[in-house]
C-alpha cells in the first residue's frame, strides 16, 4: 500500500526497485477493467473507505455495511460505556454518531475515559472528546448535541441529523438518567421507530436494556452464510415402500434432488433455485420450501452414513440407492420372521443429507423434473422473522426473572435484585435530587430500605419482578430466602453505584455498540434485559486516611479504587506483564492496562511485542493507529500513544516474534520475571507456544480470540485450570475441496477462487521464479533439493525453468514479452485446455455409451479471441498477468489501461494451433497425477547441462491482498472469472475473491472491545490474588459470546479444571500438563535411567527433548546391542547372535550360510570381509552408545538436538544452552504390565 493523497504512484517492482513506466502514447477510451485496483492505486482514485472495511464486510457482508450508513446515533453520555460505545460505532463506519454529555470533566473520569486528560479537567466531557473522536475514522460524521437534559427528547423528533437526509436511528443511553427523562426518551423513541438501548456500569454490576419497538423485522437472524448446494442430480420418486417424507402420503409423488455435498436443512425451509438448464431453467430464482428426504433401515443393520462404502452408495441414483435400501431391509425382515417375528419388528429412519425434496407450488409441472441432465444450485434462505419489543417504563417493573450473562446465575434468579436496585436508584433520584454517593454509608442504607420497598409493593403484580425465590429460571411465587445476603447485596450496589471500571466499560461499549447495528435487520438483538453482577471484585473498605491519601495522590484511579481496596490497587500498579501481540485484541488490553494504572509502579514493567507493521485495513479495529501510522512497527505506535494517556505507565516496546527462535531473547530470566502472560494473537500455533512456557514457568495465562460476531476468553491458573495445549484447536478446519473437481469439474465460484489461487497465482508468480532463481544462483544445489520432491512437482519445476531461460533466450525481456507469456497463459488455461478436456470427455462419453456431462460436471466453454478487438475478460486477464510478469522480471510497468490495450493489439497476437490430444485420460475420482520418469531425467539432463551464469534474475511475488498496486487480486479475480465463465458459474466480484482468496479472517470493533472488557476484569482478579484463595475456580470467569444471536448466546462461565492423564503407574496415578518431575544433579544417562526405573518401577524406552520425539537421547534398542555379538571364528563360522542383528545387517544372513559352504578363496573373502565389517561397525555402535550411556546426560542432549549442518542454527542453540541451568525432556516408558505408560515432561537441573 502507499500514502494516501499521494499524488501518482511511483512504479515499484515487489522488493521496492523503482522502475520507470513507459510513456503513454494514446489516449483513447478504455471499456474494460472498471474494477481493477492497480489503475486505481495509480491514479490515486482507490476506495479508501472500503480498504478499511475488508474484514468488517467479512463479518457482515457489503450491503450490511452499506445499510450501517443510513444509521444515525445518539449517545447520551461520555463516561467509559460512552466513550467506548462512540469509539466502537464510529470504526464501524456508521453514518454518524453523535454525542451528548455536558458534564464538566473530573480528574476520576480519566480512570475509564480515554479520550479525556488531565487538560480536560472542567471542560464538558463531550466536547473534551469530540476531536479524538473524529480522527478515529474520517468517513463517519461525528458531533456533539448542545442541549439541556430535558431537550434531549425534541432532538429526536430531528429529520435531517448532521445533513445526512435521515432521522436518528438509534438512541444509546449509557448513564442512568432520571425518570422522567429515561421514560420520556424511551416513549418518544418508539414513537419514532428509534431504537432504545441502554448500557449501565454501576461499580461491580452491568445492565443492558434493548427495545427495537412493537415492529422490528430481522432479516438474517444469525449471520452465517447462506448454503450454496450444487445438484447433481434430480428425479421423480413415489413415495412407497421404505420411503419416508414428513407431510407426504403413501402414493405421492415427489422431485427428490440429489446434492453434491450434505445439507443442514430443516422440513419447511426455503430454498432459491438457480443455474438451472433447459425446460427447468424457468425455476432460477424461484423459492420453494423443502423436505428432508429418509428411509426406513432395520435397527439390527446398523447403517453407518460416514462409511466410505455408504458415502459411495449415496453417489448413485436416488432409485439405485432405494433399490440397495430396500433389498437389505426385506433380508433383515425376512430373517427377523424365520426366527419366529416375535415382538415388533425394529427399524428406524434414516434421514440422507445429500438429498432434498422440493414442495412444488401450484401450476408447476412434476414430470418436466424428468429432463434434467446437468447444472442447478440450490440457495438456502433465511425467513424474515418478525418481532415486538416492549417498553423501558413496563419490561423494568413486568420481567419476572431478568436474564444474568451467568447462566447459572440467571437459573438461581440473581437478576431480580439488580433489576429492583435500577427501580431504587430511580426512586432514590425522586426523593432526594441526586444519585447514591460514592461510599456514602447513610444513603446505601436508605437505598436498602427504597429497595425492599420496591420489592414488597411488586408483590402482587402478575408477572412483576419482587425477591422471589426462583428454580431453575422460574419464579416460585415464594419469597426468596436469606434476604439479609440482598440486603448486603443492595448496600454494595448503592457504595459503588458511581463507580466505573474500564473493563466492564469496555464490554458494555462493544455488546451495545453491536445492538446498534442490529438495527439493519442484521442479527437478532438481545432479549431486552441482560444483567451481570461480579462481587469477587469487591474488596475491603478503605479506612478515611487511606482514601484521603489515594485521592490525593492519585486521583484518577479513584473510582477503581474504591472498588478493588488499598491492597489491589497496589498489586495493579505493580504488575509485571508480557502481552503478546499488539493488533485488535492487544490495542483494546492496552488501553485497559493504562486507564487502570497497571504497571506504573517502580520496578513493574508492561512489555508488549508485535513483529507487524500498521496497515490501512487495521485502522476499522486497531484504535490506536491513525492513517499516518500506517507502515509503522504496532507496538512502538502502540506503547507511545498509551504512555500518552498514563505518563506514568511503566512500557517497554518490543519488535519481536516470540517463539522457538526467539528464546535467546525470551530466556528463563525474562520470563521468571514475569507475574502474567497476557495473549492478545491470532494463530494457533503461537498460543500453544505461550501456553507451553506458562505451563513451564507457572504463570497464569489469559487468553481471547474472536471470529466476526463471535468471541471466547480463557482464564488459565497454574495448577487450578486445564491449559490451551489440553485443547483440540488447530489453525486447519477448511473443507478439503477435491483437486479433480477444482482442476477438470468445478461448478461453484468457491472452487474458481481456489484454483486461480493455488494453480495459477501459486505456480506462475511464486513457485516458477523461486524454483528459477534457486537453479541461475546454485545449479548442483538446486537439483540436490529437487529430489525431495514428488515426481510432478519436479516436472513441473523443470518445465517451468526451462520456459524461463526459453523467453531470454528467444532476445530482450521487455514489457511486450510480459504481454506474450500472459496471452501464452491465456491461451493455455482457458482455451486450449478446455479443447483437451471437452474432446478427452466426449471421447470418454463414445467409448462408455453413457453421458458424461451430468450432475455436477459442466461442459464448459473456451475463452474468445480477437486479436483485433480483445474481449474485455481477456484484456484485464493480459493486463494483471503481463504486470505481474514485469515485477518478476523488473521491467517497467504498464498501468494505464489505453496504452496497454495499444500494445496488446499491436502485437497482433495469435491463438496457436489445437491438436486434439493422444492421451485422453481423465481423472474424475481425485486420483493424483503421474509424472513420466523419462521426461524428467531428459529434462535433468537438459538443464545440468546448461550454464545459467548468463541468466537475468528475477523477484518472485510474495502474495499480498492489502496492496492494490500490486496486481495481485486484480490477477486472481480475472483468473477466476475467465475460469467461471468457461463452465457457466457465476462471476465473483474483486471483493468477494480478496476475502476468499486472502484468507481474511472476519473481524469486528464491537466483538473485540466487548471480549477484551471480560478479560480485563479477570486480569483484576490475579492482581487481587483470587487464584490463590481458596475455591479459587469458583471466582474467575470464561466466556464464548456470539454478539449476533442474542442474550442467548452471552455466556459465562467458571474455568474448567486440569485434564488428568491416567498414568499407568501405582507410584503416580495421574497428572497434569502443569506438573513436572523435577530431577537435579550433573549425573550420566545411565543414571538419569536407572533413576527413572527405580523410581516408578518401569523400563525406560526411549528419553528425547520435551516436544521433539523424532530427536533420541536414550533408546533402550541401544542397550539390548551392548550383548549383540557378530564375530569369525578361527574355524571360519561367523557367530551372529541374537536373531536381531539380522534385521540390522541383512546381508550377515547370506554370508553366514555362504561361509558354511563355501571353501577358502577370494569369494569367500568376500563374505569374511561382509561380516568383518558389519562386526566392526557393531563395535562403533556398542562404543557411541557406551559413551552416551557412561556420559553426562546434559552432553546427550547437546549430540541429539544441536543443528548438524547450519551455522547460525548451532550458533542459537549455542547461545540458549549456555543460558539454562535445565533441560526439558520426556520419556517413553511401560510399566510392569508391559502397558505403554506416562510421566510427566522431566525438568532435569543439571547445574545452578
Amino acid at each position: 500500500s502507499r500514502p494516501r493523497g499521494a499524488g501518482p504512484l511511483c512504479m515499484f517492482c515487489c522488493t521496492g526497485r523503482a522502475m520507470a513506466e513507459e510513456p503513454v502514447k494514446a489516449s483513447t477510451p478504455v471499456l474494460w477493467g472498471e474494477w481493477m485496483g492497480a489503475w486505481k492505486a495509480d491514479e490515486g482514485k482507490v476506495d479508501e473507505e472500503q480498504d478499511r472495511l475488508s474484514r468488517q464486510n467479512a463479518a457482515f457482508g457489503g450491503d450490511t455495511s452499506a445499510r450501517m450508513k443510513d444509521l444515525n446515533v445518539l449517545i447520551v453520555g461520555c463516561r467509559g460505556v460512552g466513550i467506548e460505545t462512540a469509539k466502537n460505532l464510529i470504526l464501524s463506519n456508521v453514518g454518524s454518531v453523535t454525542v451528548w454529555d455536558p458534564t464538566p470533566t473530573a480528574v476520576e473520569d480519566l480512570g475509564a475515559n480515554f479520550y479525556l486528560g488531565t487538560e480536560s479537567i472542567g471542560k464538558p466531557r463531550a466536547s473534551a472528546c469530540l476531536g479524538q473522536l473524529k480522527s478515529l475514522n474520517p468517513y463517519c460524521k461525528v458531533e456533539l448535541l448542545d442541549a439541556a437534559e430535558e431537550d434531549i427528547q425534541r432532538c429526536l423528533a430531528e429529520t435531517n441529523v448532521l445533513s445526512t437526509g435521515k432521522p436518528y436511528s438509534v438512541i444509546v443511553i449509557t448513564e442512568i438518567l432520571k425518570r422522567p427523562v429515561l421514560f420520556a426518551l424511551s416513549a418518544e423513541a418508539r414513537s419514532k421507530n428509534i431504537a432504545f438501548l441502554m448500557a449501565l456500569n454501576m461499580g461491580v454490576t452491568t445492565s443492558i436494556f434493548s427495545d427495537f419497538g412493537p415492529k422490528h423485522i430481522i432479516t438474517d437472524e444469525d449471520g452465517e452464510p447462506t448454503q450454496m448446494l450444487a445438484v447433481s442430480a434430480a428425479e421423480v420418486v413415489p413415495l412407497e415402500g421404505i420411503v419416508k417424507v414428513d407431510g407426504l402420503k403413501e402414493g405421492d409423488r415427489v422431485v427428490v434432488l440429489t446434492l453434491a455435498s450434505e445439507h443442514s436443512l430443516q422440513d419447511g425451509d426455503v430454498i432459491a433455485l438457480d443455474d438451472m438448464r433447459g425446460d427447468l431453467s424457468a425455476y432460477n430464482g424461484k423459492q420453494l420450501k423443502v423436505r428432508r428426504f429418509g428411509v426406513l433401515s432395520p435397527t439390527d443393520a446398523k447403517v453407518d452414513l460416514s462409511d466410505v462404502s455408504t458415502k459411495e452408495l449415496l453417489k448413485s441414483s436416488t432409485g439405485e440407492v432405494l433399490a440397495n435400501f430396500s433389498k437389505q431391509h426385506e433380508h433383515w425382515k425376512a430373517e427377523f420372521e424365520a426366527k419366529g417375528g416375535e415382538g415388533k419388528f425394529k427399524q428406524r429412519e434414516i434421514t440422507l443429507f445429500n438429498r432434498l425434496c422440493l414442495v412444488l407450488e401450484d401450476g408447476m409441472v412434476l414430470e418436466q423434473w424428468a429432463s434434467y441432465r446437468s447444472g442447478g444450485l440450490v440457495n438456502s434462505v433465511k425467513p424474515a422473522i418478525p418481532k415486538e419489543y416492549e417498553s423501558l417504563e413496563r419490561t423494568l417493573v413486568h420481567t419476572a426473572n431478568p436474564q444474568m450473562l451467568d447462566q447459572e446465575s440467571w437459573h438461581a434468579g440473581e437478576g431480580c435484585w439488580v433489576h429492583i436496585a435500577l427501580e431504587a436508584a430511580l426512586r432514590f433520584f425522586d426523593a432526594k435530587g441526586r444519585w447514591m454517593g460514592l461510599r456514602d454509608v447513610a444513603d446505601a442504607d436508605a437505598f436498602v430500605s427504597m429497595a425492599m420497598a420496591v420489592s414488597e409493593e411488586r408483590k402482587a403484580l402478575e408477572g412483576a419482578c419482587w425477591l422471589q425465590k426462583v428454580e431453575w429460571g422460574f419464579p416460585s411465587g415464594e419469597p426468596a430466602e436469606d434476604l439479609e445476603k440482598i440486603k448486603e447485596k443492595f448496600k454494595d450496589f448503592s457504595l459503588l453505584f458511581r463507580a466505573e471500571l474500564t473493563g466492564f466499560c469496555a464490554f458494555l461499549g462493544g455488546a451495545i455498540a453491536q445492538e446498534v447495528i442490529k438495527k439493519t435487520g442484521k442479527f437478532t438483538p438481545i432479549e431486552q434485559w441482560l444483567h451481570h453482577h461480579d462481587p469477587c471484585l469487591i474488596g475491603p473498605h478503605w479506612s478515611e486516611g487511606a482514601w484521603a491519601a489515594l485521592v490525593g495522590a492519585s486521583p484518577r484511579y479513584t473510582l477503581q479504587a474504591a472498588v478493588v481496596g488499598e491492597k489491589v490497587m497496589t498489586a495493579i500498579q505493580e504488575e509485571r506483564i508480557f502481552l503478546v501481540g499488539c493488533g485488535a485484541l492487544g490495542c483494546e488490553y492496552l488501553k485497559g492496562l493504562a486507564l487502570m494504572g497497571a504497571c506504573t509502579a517502580a520496578g513493574s514493567k508492561l512489555i508488549v511485542t508485535d513483529m507487524d507493521r500498521i496497515e490501512v485495513s487495521n485502522l476499522s479495529r486497531q484504535f490506536l493507529f491513525r492513517q499516518p501510522d500506517v507502515k509503522s512497527p504496532k507496538s512502538v505506535t502502540a506503547a507511545r500513544v498509551v504512555k500518552s494517556w498514563n505518563p506514568q505507565l511503566q512500557i517497554e516496546a518490543l519488535e519481536k516474534g516470540v517463539g522457538v527462535t526467539s528464546e535467546d531473547f525470551f530466556d528463563d530470566e525474562f520470563w521468571q520475571k514475569l507475574h502474567l502472560c497476557w495473549n492478545a494473537l491470532d494463530n494457533v500455533i503461537a498460543r500453544k507456544y505461550t501456553d507451553q512456557c506458562c505451563l513451564w514457568y507457572g504463570l497464569p495465562l489469559l487468553e481471547s480470540g474472536t471470529l466476526g460476531t463471535k468471541s471466547n476468553s480463557d482464564v488459565f491458573l497454574p495448577g487450578l485450570t486445564k491449559s490451551y495445549n489440553d485443547s483440540t484447536e488447530s489453525d486447519t478446519g477448511e473443507t478439503q475441496i477435491a483437486m479433480c473437481t477444482l482442476r477438470s469439474f468445478p461448478y461453484l465460484p468457491l472452487h474458481c477462487i481456489e484454483f486461480a489461487k493455488q494453480a495459477y497465482f501459486c505456480d506462475y508468480m511464486e513457485f516458477a521464479p523461486q524454483q528459477y532463481e534457486a537453479f541461475r544462483k546454485d545449479r548442483e544445489g538446486f537439483f540436490e533439493q529437487l529430489d525431495a520432491m514428488g515426481e510432478m512437482e519436479q516436472m513441473k519445476s523443470l518445465k517451468m525453468i526451462k520456459n524461463f531461460i526459453t523467453l531470454q533466450q528467444a532476445g530482450k525481456v521487455d514489457f511486450d514479452v510480459c504481454i506474450k507469456e500472459a496471452f501464452a497463459h491465456y491461451c493455455r488455461d482457458f482455451i486450449n485446455s478446455i479443447r483437451d478436456l471437452v474432446y478427452s470427455c466426449d471421447q470418454m462419453e463414445k467409448s462408455s455409451g453413457k453421458p458424461f456431462w451430468t450432475g455436477t460436471k459442466r461442459r464448459p466453454i473456451e475463452a474468445k479471441w480477437d486479436p483485433k478487438s480483445p474481449p474485455a475478460e481477456a484484456m484485464e486477464y493480459l493486463y494483471a498477468t503481463a504486470n505481474c510478469y514485469a515485477a518478476i522480471w523488473q521491467v517497467p510497468f504498464v498501468r494505464r489501461r489505453a496504452e496497454f490495450e495499444r500494445r496488446v493489439v499491436a502485437l497482433g497476437l495469435r491463438v496457436p494451433e489445437w491438436t486434439a490430444p493422444s492421451d485422453t485420460k481423465v481423472d474424475v475420482e481425485g486420483e493424483e497425477d503421474k509424472a513420466d520418469p523419462a521426461v524428467i531425467e531428459e529434462l535433468k539432463k537438459e538443464l545440468y547441462a546448461f550454464d545459467p551464469a548468463g541468466l537475468l534474475p528475477c523477484e518472485a511475488h510474495d502474495f499480498e491482498k492489502d496492496d492494490d498496486a500490486n496486481f495481485h487480486i486484480d490477477f486472481l479475480t480475472a483468473s477466476t472469472n475467465l475460469r467461471s465463465a468457461n463452465y457457466d458459474i457465476k462471476k465473483s466480484d474483486r471483493a468477494h475473491v480478496k476475502v476468499t482468496a486472502g484468507r481474511i479472517i472476519p473481524a469486528l470493533a464491537t466483538t473485540t472491545a466487548m471480549i477484551c472488557g471480560l478479560v480485563d476484569v479477570e486480569f483484576i482478579k490475579l492482581a487481587k490474588g483470587l487464584h490463590k484463595s481458596d475455591g479459587a475456580l469458583d471466582k474467575f470467569y470464561n466466556a464464548n459470546v456470539n454478539l449476533a444471536t442474542g442474550s442467548q448466546a452471552m455466556n459465562i462461565f467458571r474455568p474448567e479444571p486440569p485434564l488428568k492423564k491416567k498414568s499407568k503407574l501405582a507410584t503416580l496415578p495421574e497428572f497434569s500438563t502443569w506438573d513436572k518431575l523435577e530431577i537435579e544433579g550433573d549425573i550420566t544417562l545411565k543414571e538419569l535411567v536407572e533413576h527413572l526405573e527405580g523410581k516408578f518401577g518401569v523400563t525406560v524406552q526411549r528419553i528425547f527433548p520435551a516436544g521433539e520425539d523424532k530427536l533420541c537421547i536414550f533408546d533402550s534398542g541401544q542397550v539390548k546391542k551392548l550383548g549383540w555379538k557378530i564375530e569369525l571364528a578361527e574355524d571360519g563360522k561367523a557367530i551372529i547372535e541374537p536373531e536381531e542383528v539380522f534385521t540390522a545387517w541383512p546381508q550377515l544372513r547370506m554370508a553366514t550360510q555362504m561361509l558354511q559352504r563355501m571353501p577358502a578363496g577370494p569369494s569367500r573373502k568376500n563374505f569374511e570381509g561382509q561380516v568383518l565389517a558389519a562386526a566392526k561397525s557393531l563395535q562403533s555402535v556398542k562404543d557411541t552408545f557406551a559413551g552416551t550411556y557412561g556420559g553426562k546426560v546434559s552432553q546427550a542432549y547437546v549430540n541429539a538436538a544441536r543443528p548438524k549442518d547450519d551455522a547460525e542454527k548451532q550458533k542459537y542453540f549455542d547461545a540458549v544452552f549456555q543460558k539454562r541451568s535445565y533441560i526439558a525432556l520426556q520419556a517413553h516408558i511401560t510399566n510392569s504390565e508391559g502397558e505403554e505408560a506416562d510421566v510427566p515432561v522431566i525438568r532435569y537441573s543439571f547445574r545452578k
